[in-house]
């Protein structure tokens, strides 16, 4: 019995192979539309700032704490709804291995369900510390003007966090199910509608309400693509016969108690990854201006890659877990190692690209030609490199968390992360920007060390667990 628990029969009845070709192509086609619907999610935090902007500087800073600060705990209610993918995945395999049939509808209904009220119950105490954003940044000091517009601004955004946890749940499902062109065509038509909501709640054209009217833009626009998504599900003739909406309201503890023993790890895990970049910004803006408008115009640089990795590495779940529940050890290899060469080179040409063009790039963000972002551009070039330097461990260890969570294993990632994340990148990059006296180049060098080693452990882990790494005697006894 390996490490995964799967029979050496099995495994070897499984030696009649799809091709590496063919996983390519399955991961490719399941990855690209993810890719596109995490581009479309992002851009609607996008142009909800080039709104606020229209309205000045205030607004952007208020909205650009309220927002931070709503999607670090944003992320807690993520992990529990991504626990819906690799279940469903697993369930599919399983099913296929043993008839080749369809998967049980019921095992998804109690899977879909269990995810909605894991939404349900995680958004509560979630949405009641939002409506308290004033009073805590106010107790972090910060001024009294800027706490209170945040806190308002807040009050309306916070109720975007249960119908947003929700279309996830659904989006995680229709991945599952290996059909990801839904929840992208809703999140493509949800960007026009959430700028035409924002706009017009927030100017005296339509109700005038101001920044707040941002909020409630982005508010009735998490609502609607609810709305779209439930209404496809429940037309659509490939998931009408699942039901997956069917009694809702039914309360399942036992496969609550399943989705929560995956989910809450993952909820930590990417609070872990979400707390270290909150640190770092907080951070450089002890540093000035210039090195933290240059780390915000680098970080957004990194985040648009990260798109790509991010998006295989969901695809990475549900292939992954496809084959985990079929016990098909071939599988399971062949779709985390395709994940991982396609994270790989990506980000390679991300690097490449960011070390050969780095002006070009930093131009889109920056007037290079203004005076004004002189003192930003040094800083934002310097900062670039170094986000080239992390770049591949950035996409490696995203897509092998990705293909872990496949296999369920969430609890040893999520210490992984703790360990590599507060153990390693915090303490280096503080030693390296105060002690050492590099400012916020000591800040990136310690992201480059944690997500390095961050990657490392992930990537053994996957090896450990998949048995690809045999003694030498056993591999030719195997010949």
């Amino acid at each position: 019995m390996s490490a995964l628990g799967l029979a050496a029969p099995v495994a070897r009845e499984r030696e009649i192979r799809r091709p590496y070709g063919t996983e390519l192509r399955a991961t490719l086609a399941l990855a690209a539309p993810l890719v596109v619907t995490n581009l479309a999610q992002h851009g609607l935090v996008t142009s909800d700032v080039v709104i606020l902007g229209r309205l000045g500087a205030g607004p952007v800073a208020a909205g650009a704490l309220a927002t931070s600060l709503y999607f670090v705990l944003f992320i807690c209610g993520i992990g529990l709804t991504m626990a819906v993918a690799p279940l469903i995945a697993e369930a599919r395999g399983r099913d296929r291995a043993r008839a080749g049939a369809a998967t049980d509808p019921d095992a998804l209904r109690r899977i879909v369900r269990a995810g909605f009220w894991a939404a349900t119950l995680a958004s509560a105490p979630l949405m009641l510390l939002l409506w308290h954003t004033g009073a805590f940044l106010h107790a972090l000091g910060e001024p009294a003007d800027l706490a209170d517009a945040a806190g308002t601004y807040m009050r309306a955004l916070q109720w975007a966090m249960w119908p947003a946890l929700l279309f996830l749940v659904l989006r995680s499902t229709l991945t599952a199910l290996q059909r990801p062109g839904w929840p992208l065509a809703v999140s493509l038509m949800a960007l026009p509608v959430n700028v035409l909501l924002a706009v017009w709640f927030s100017y005296a054209g339509g109700l005038g309400l101001g920044p707040v009217g941002v909020a409630l833009g982005t508010t009735l626009t998490a609502f609607l693509s609810l709305a779209a998504l439930c209404a496809v599900v429940l037309l659509d003739p490939g998931f009408r016969r699942h039901r997956m909406l069917h009694r809702l309201w039914r309360f399942d503890p036992a496969r609550l108690r399943s989705l929560a023993g995956l989910g809450v790890p993952m909820a930590a895990t990417g609070l872990a990854e979400a707390g270290l970049f909150e640190a770092a910004v907080l951070g450089m803006g002890l540093f000035g201006t210039a090195q933290l408008a240059a780390h915000a115009v680098v970080i957004q640089i990194a985040a648009f890659c990260f798109m790509v990795p991010n998006g295989i590495a969901q695809a990475a779940t549900v292939r992954v877990g496809l084959a985990y529940g079929a016990r098909d050890a071939a599988g399971i290899r062949r779709a985390g190692l395709v994940a991982l060469g396609l994270a790989f080179g990506f980000m390679l040409l991300c690097a490449l690209i960011q070390v050969a063009l780095p002006e070009t790039l930093i131009g889109l963000f920056l007037d290079r030609s203004a005076p004004a972002n002189a003192g930003v551009l040094p800083y934002a070039t310097a900062f670039l490199m170094l986000a080239a330097l992390f770049a591949v461990s950035d996409g490696v260890q995203s897509a092998a968390l990705g293909m872990l969570r496949g296999l369920q294993d969430t609890r040893v990632p999520m210490l992984i992360a703790l360990v590599g994340y507060w153990g390693i990148g915090v303490p280096v990059g503080a030693g390296l920007a105060w002690i050492a006296g590099l400012e916020g180049t000591g800040i990136w060098l310690g992201f480059c060390a944690g997500l390095l080693v961050v990657a490392g452990l992930r990537v053994a882990r996957w090896f450990r667990l998949t048995g690809l790494r045999r003694p030498r005697r056993a591999a030719a006894a195997a010949r």
